[in-house]
């Protein structure tokens, strides 16, 4: 299956394995850090992003080990995209369905419509079991470009 949203919105410096994330703001921090490092963001979106989190709670745990972390969208969006982030050690966010988690993706978008179809190919990749596990064993960031 191919993923060509998906190729699209994950950046140059955009995913990172096997990461050790402190806590989970830290989690949420390192996909937020990505989207900055790839152009897609400015840091303001990464403080948003944990804002929410603060807010709103762990709702963005979505399935289980799977967190797709984001901010509604702001002036700090350049450009609608993703990042994604294999967490070395498991992180608990809060969400009792669905924790601890391993897999944390960081989503930006400019408007609420723009991005349906990446979210599209998103779902499909992560309804795939087979496809998660390749992700969460991937060694390096090109395993997982590979995939797209």
């Amino acid at each position: 299956m191919a993923f060509a949203k998906l190729a699209e919105a994950f950046a140059e410096d955009s995913i990172r394995v096997l990461a050790a994330a402190l806590d989970r703001e830290h989690a949420v921090e390192l996909a937020g850090d990505l989207l900055v490092s790839s152009g897609r963001v400015t840091p303001e979106y990464t403080t948003q992003m944990i804002d929410v989190f603060e807010t709103h709670g762990p709702y963005f745990v979505i399935a289980p080990g799977i967190a797709i972390a984001h901010a509604k969208p702001s002036d700090a969006v350049i450009s609608t995209g993703l990042s994604l982030v294999t967490l070395a050690e498991p992180v608990v966010f809060g969400n009792a369905a669905n924790d601890p988690v391993r897999l944390v993706i960081g989503m930006s978008a400019q408007d609420h419509d723009s991005h349906l179809e990446m979210l599209a190919e998103l779902a499909a990749l992560l309804g795939d079991a087979d496809a998660v596990n390749f992700l969460l064993n991937a060694g390096d960031t090109e395993q997982i470009r590979e995939l797209f």
